[in-house]
């Protein structure tokens, strides 16, 4: 099994151009292992809850009789085999012996003391590639130029979950995996953050390319992406990373008589998965998340706490989004057919509530036209609505329009930050469809089946350079990148929109990582995967005048 479960661009100007590779000193040891202390912590406190939740009957029984109530020999032969054990003097195995005894002792290393070893590497004659070489090599094979862009993918592959990073060369048409990030659950959502995380003496205000990922697991990891093969996270939001905060007064005894988990809702972290995240640009240290447990939460970045707990919804808390402009104001959506618009600033207030026909799936603020928002459903349709317009009740709900997208879920979709009413949608029927928004409603482009599977992720990439390139990601466990402004439909419909000029064709692009069984598609791929496309093979493309 391998499947993608979301994607996020990196803007340019963000990674470093060199990452480093991880450093594991002192102070990091120190901090994974207060970290995973808490973890073996709990797990003792779960082991000891086990064994005294069973009966004193019981254990009676268990020591007498086996699986099969077969009474078992106790006592006495217990001592007999201890007695049979005592002459090969087991307890002293391991020890050297201080006598004198015939003969050589064997060990794996025990000739080590007399291997000669050299204080550097370039005395040593036997080492012909000195260290300087190979790291000036890895700093090469690391570089990212300020024209690359980062996308980030959410991967499951054979039951391992990690997190891939991508560099994108938009001129070359090339897409390769820079390095991954190994995740301890199924990871569910990921939102990329420019602010510092868990790394002390650094100015919090300075540029940053950082990760929240969200999983199965109730707690929020948060990755530095400018280094390589990082180990443990920087900063766990959740109840797996509170010990970084012991050091608090009183927070150590709160601490021990909390620590046992629980799937009860509470206000300092989640207790189910986490199925969305979303950072406030404007506010850097701010970052919401909704989960399973019906909670929205708003987190403080500087501290790696919970600064408040949301309970607006009555099932799970699926997708989250905040206002372009009015910083403060967030966009949730739930399993309860319900969407809610609230001030974050006023978590007792009154809040406008629409309803749609059947689960949501995504809902998205229109950056162009800050009064309107998206909202994509279970059943493949897309609502546009009007925040001036709250309803009395979700049951009084009435859209801008409504559309029958897709004929299943409509798992994701976007609109292209760059140009205005360019709206792209992905369906688990396998379909990715452009579509022109425009006063009157929406028409549609184009539609492809770009071989991903079932669509759970679609995403324009964020800078002027690269503003109509789409990334595409699915069940199959690859990510597509399709630049749509060489699709001839595209060109039309949006000529009139943007600064420059469609004059003239090209051949239509579609950029993946190759992998290594898709050899046989060699003739029509070019390197790196790329593919031109002539409008065939089920590709419909459809004119709107």
């Amino acid at each position: 099994m391998s499947m993608i479960t979301a994607t996020a661009w990196v803007p340019r100007g963000f990674p470093a151009r060199h990452p480093t590779k991880y450093d594991f000193d002192e102070t990091e040891f120190d901090r994974i292992a207060e970290l995973a202390k808490l973890q073996l912590d709990e797990a003792k406190e779960d082991l000891e809850e086990a064994r005294s939740g069973l009966k004193p009957a019981d254990q009676t029984d268990d020591e007498n009789s086996d699986d099969n109530g077969v009474p078992v020999a106790t006592g006495s032969s217990k001592e007999v085999d201890d007695d049979d054990l005592k002459e090969y003097n087991l307890e002293d195995y391991d020890n050297e012996s201080d006598g004198d005894d015939q003969g050589t002792t064997m060990s794996m290393f025990g000739n080590a003391k007399s291997l000669a070893y050299y204080d550097s590497n370039k005395d040593d004659p036997y080492i012909t590639i000195q260290e300087e070489d190979k790291d000036d090599e890895d700093r090469e094979e690391l570089e990212i130029l300020p024209t690359d862009n980062l996308l980030l993918a959410a991967k499951v592959e054979d039951e391992v979950a990690h997190l891939e990073v991508y560099v994108y060369e938009d001129e070359a048409d090339n897409l390769y995996v820079h390095h991954d990030i190994m995740l301890p659950a199924i990871p569910l959502c990921i939102e990329w953050i420019d602010i510092r995380v868990g790394k002390e003496d650094v100015d919090t205000n300075s540029k940053a390319n950082f990760v929240a990922v969200g999983t199965f697991d109730p707690d929020i990891e948060i990755w530095d992406l400018d280094t390589v093969d990082c180990l443990y996270p920087n900063a766990i939001l959740g109840q797996g990373g509170e010990a970084g905060h012991l050091d608090r007064p009183d927070s150590a005894q709160k601490k021990k008589k909390n620590r046992k988990k629980t799937k009860k809702a509470n206000e300092q972290y989640h207790v189910d998965a986490i199925l969305s995240l979303a950072a406030n640009r404007q506010h850097r240290n701010l970052l919401a998340s909704s989960s399973a447990d019906q909670t929205v939460k708003l987190w403080d970045l500087n501290t790696k706490t919970c600064a408040k707990s949301y309970a607006y919804h009555t099932d799970k808390a699926c997708s989250i989004a905040w206002h372009p402009k009015m910083s403060t104001v967030l966009l949730s959506g739930s399993y309860d057919r319900t969407v809610v618009a609230a001030d974050m600033r006023a978590p007792d207030a009154q809040v406008p509530r629409w309803g749609v026909e059947s689960d949501v799936e995504e809902v998205r603020w229109d950056p162009h036209d800050t009064n309107f928002f998206y909202i994509s459903t279970e059943k493949g349709v897309i609502h546009h609505h009007d925040i001036r317009q709250a309803p009395a009740s979700p049951q009084a709900s009435k859209p801008v329009w409504k559309l029958q997208a897709h004929d299943d879920a409509v798992s994701s979709f976007d609109i292209n930050p760059l140009v205005p009413g360019f709206l792209a949608s992905g369906s688990a029927d396998k379909e990715v469809k452009l579509w022109n928004v425009q006063a009157h409603g929406p028409s549609m482009v184009v539609s492809r089946n770009l071989d991903v599977g079932k669509v759970f992720s679609t995403v324009f990439a964020p800078d002027q350079e690269v503003g109509f390139r789409l990334a595409v990601a699915g069940s199959k466990g690859t990510v597509h990148v399709w630049d749509t402004s060489t699709n001839a439909a595209v060109r039309r419909a949006f000529v009139g929109r943007i600064g420059g000029q469609f004059n003239h064709e090209v051949t239509e692009r579609l950029v993946w990582v190759q992998e290594e069984d898709d050899s046989s598609e060699s003739e029509e791929e070019g390197e790196g995967g790329e593919r031109a496309h002539d409008g065939q093979g089920g590709w419909e493309s459809m004119d709107e005048g």
